[in-house]
């Protein structure tokens, strides 16, 4: 619609110029005419009346000149006569003409100055006139002179007139045109084309959907259509041959997982069975800005793994709605097919209370499993009420699971992370028949660790409603399995890995997360890109380090920063020609421990750059806003090592993110030993990253690494990631739970 106005609004100034331009050619001529047409009308009077008054001016007979001016006063156009001696003074003059203006003697001065007929307009109060002044002679000489004095208002009135007519007609036409060109473009171009690139979109989407033979009608596009049956054609034979290749690589594990592999592995494991996903973070934010409705991608790690699952795979998500647009677009059922752009799964939303959201959330959640299960010395905090609202959001999930699942015999409900623990035992025992997965995505302490918490029992109790229990490690799992075996009275089976309480048997795996490969972004960016981005930060360095996080203390910013410190004084040759740059999105900002955090890595950020920075240059660039994937990509392309110093870490995807962006093989991934992700990406320089020494060296290390070893390196982390990317993640996990029910 907008490129509509645009065109229209493009004609009708075109429009506007040519009638603009045309009437001032019409007026300027018309102007003209009426004007040598009016001194035409004047000099035949005034010669014609010369005749008689000349003899009598030389007469001197005053009171017959002025009987004779009175006769022609204001007649029609005629506005008056004035009779002059030599000397510009007045013989007789017609009531309706002034005595005396300058414009008249300047008139009849110059006419008898010059010995001939003299005009030019003038103003008598508020009527434009014409003034035509012709001398007056005895025998020898000009004696004095008669002037004509013409109403010329009307020309002025023609002009506005013509102006007028024109304006309104070019209203008209505007109008006409705007309305043709609506109607040429809505149903000669836009439609045709909408109706193309719908059929585009369904055909991209595996729907055969709309047929182009409603389009071929249109003569201008007719070409094109033809070439979009082609590939419409195209993309459905590929997809066929895809799923076919897909469906012949099932029995082969060591080919690589695809998204087009994954569904197919799906339709011939569960048998068309519907997966429920339930977390506490939904995969799309819908949000209010400056008056319309925009979605966003929130940063997590869950997202980022989970939401290419659900695009391949189908199905419904289930999660808190934290938008404050997120009820403006769900229908009657808190439901909207998402992704927005090109729907592929069903998005439930609960609604939580801001009570709700702060016990159960930013209360027992993040101040007391967090840093119970993140050995990171922070000391959790268990509050009461805080734990009633986590039992009663934990039963609104549940609740809502059940309310999707009922008319399901043998569903697969999928329950994401440490929010959501108490779920699995409430939605199994009111629908036994549920097939349930609990993928636990942030560390499993030790016995001793976890026994702090108060509900440690009911927490425990909850999970093992689930029939299989994911962690990402094999640590993780033994921690989880001991745990148990402390606190609850259970029959544990070390060789399959099982805990049986009561009746039911839930099953202990490790699962490590991966991200898609290849994720999806654009690897095409040139040098004047990344020179774009560095110019937009005021970074002239010749390398460029790099760390994304949200601002959290189990991240080890502030290890990171002491290191870039202990790694410049320790180098100073690369004082000016490094920079580093840390990505920090605000975290849980409800929490004072988080705005406390925030203050205190800003805080080392500017003692570091004050004391080492010079007049142009900085060692650290704080960016402490969200990122887009997109953008966070450009980052990563540019970067000549990412540092990743989490001080306790489920798996760490940011540096998985890194080496799958990193297509052209280059940069280092300097890694902390304590993340999950060190234990498969062994190429990475892996450091303590309580040791700023150790991490410094790993630095310098990673600058001065060759090209032919960061190339060797990054292939071999690429391929581990390639082989077990989240598809074959997905695909393992639910080949578990479909293998239990």
């Amino acid at each position: 619609m907008k490129q509509i106005l645009v065109t229209i609004l493009i004609i009708v100034a075109v429009i506007a110029l040519i009638v603009i331009a045309f009437t001032i050619n019409q007026v300027g001529q018309e102007e003209q005419r009426m004007k040598t047409d009016l001194q035409y009308r004047s000099t035949l009077l005034a010669e014609s009346l010369k005749e008689t008054v000349e003899p009598n001016f030389i007469n001197k007979s005053e009171n017959y000149l002025q009987n004779v001016v009175e006769k022609f006063t204001d007649k029609e156009r005629f506005a008056g006569l004035g009779i002059y001696d030599n000397k510009t003074k007045v013989i007789a003059v017609s009531s309706t003409i002034p005595e005396a203006t300058s414009a008249a003697q300047e008139v009849v001065a110059n006419a008898m100055d010059a010995d001939k007929a003299n005009g030019d307009f003038a103003k008598f109060g508020s009527r434009k006139v014409y003034l035509l002044a012709v001398p007056l002679h005895d025998d020898k000489s000009v004696v004095g002179a008669l002037m004509v004095a013409q109403n010329a208002g009307y020309i002025d009135d023609r002009l506005n007139e013509i102006w007028k007519n024109n304006l309104i007609r070019l209203l008209i036409q505007a109008s006409l045109l705007s309305f043709a060109t609506i109607l040429l473009i809505r149903w000669i171009i836009y439609e045709p084309i909408r109706g193309l690139v719908e059929t585009l979109r369904l055909a991209r989407m595996g729907n055969e959907g709309q047929s182009t033979k409603g389009l071929t009608n249109s003569l201008f596009f007719r070409p094109l259509v033809k070439e979009i049956s082609n590939i419409k054609r195209s993309l459905m034979d590929a997809r066929i041959s895809a799923s076919e290749e897909a469906r012949l690589r099932l029995e082969k594990l060591d080919s690589p997982w695809t998204a087009e592999r994954l569904k197919e592995f799906i339709k011939e494991t569960l048998k068309g069975r519907t997966i429920f996903m339930v977390s506490n973070r939904e995969p799309y934010i819908h949000i209010k800005n400056r008056g319309k409705i925009e979605f966003y991608f929130p940063a997590s790690g869950l997202a980022t793994a989970i939401e290419p699952v659900m695009r391949s795979c189908g199905g419904v998500w289930i999660a808190h709605g934290s938008g404050d647009a997120d009820r403006l677009v769900v229908d009657n059922s808190n439901k909207i097919n998402v992704p927005p752009d090109e729907p592929k799964y069903t998005l439930r939303r609960i609604w939580l209370t801001e009570e709700e959201e702060t016990g159960y959330y930013y209360g027992f959640s993040n101040e007391g499993l967090w840093p119970i299960c993140h050995i990171a010395h922070n000391r959790p905090t268990f509050r009461k009420e805080d734990w009633e609202k986590y039992v009663s959001v934990n039963q609104k999930f549940a609740d809502t699971v059940l309310s999707e699942i009922k008319n399901h015999d043998r569903p697969i409900v999928l329950i994401q992370d440490f929010q959501l623990a108490l779920v699995p035992r409430m939605v199994k025992a009111e629908h036994p028949g549920a097939v349930i997965g609990l993928f636990w995505h942030i560390p499993w302490p030790n016995p001793e660790s976890f026994s702090i918490c108060p509900w440690k029992k009911e927490i425990l109790e909850g999970m093992l409603g689930a029939d299989l229990i994911g962690f990402q490690t094999q640590l993780y799992c033994n921690n989880f399995i001991e745990t148990v075996g402390r606190e609850l009275e259970s029959l544990i089976d070390f060789e399959r890995f099982a805990i049986t309480k009561g009746s039911h048997t839930s099953y202990i795996k490790p699962f490590p997360i991966s991200i898609a490969f290849p994720n999806g972004f654009d690897e095409t960016e040139n040098q004047d890109g990344k020179e774009k981005l560095l110019k937009s930060l005021g970074i002239k360095t010749k390398y460029i380090g790099l760390g994304i996080d949200r601002l959290d203390y189990t991240k080890g910013i502030l290890e990171r920063l002491k290191a870039i410190e202990i790694f410049l004084n320790k180098y100073p040759s690369y004082r000016e020609n490094f920079t580093f740059i840390q990505i920090a999105a605000p975290s849980r900002t409800k929490i004072q421990k988080y705005r406390d955090f925030a203050i205190e890595v800003e805080e080392e950020t500017n003692r570091i750059n004050s004391l080492l920075k010079t007049k142009s240059w900085k060692p650290i660039v704080l960016l402490g806003k969200h990122h887009s994937h997109e953008e966070i990509q450009r980052f990563y392309r540019l970067a000549d090592f990412c540092l990743v110093t989490s001080l306790h870490d489920g798996m760490n995807l940011v540096a998985k993110e890194y080496v799958a962006s990193r297509s052209d093989e280059k940069g280092v991934l300097i890694l902390s030993q304590y993340t999950g992700a060190s234990r498969e990406l062994k190429d990475a320089l892996i450091v303590n990253p309580y040791n700023g020494e150790q991490t410094a060296n790993a630095i310098k290390e990673a600058l001065q690494m060759t090209t032919k070893k960061q190339t060797k390196r990054m292939h071999d982390m690429r391929e581990i990631i390639k082989n077990y990317n989240v598809y074959r993640w997905s695909a393992e996990l639910l080949k578990t739970i479909a293998d239990l029910g």
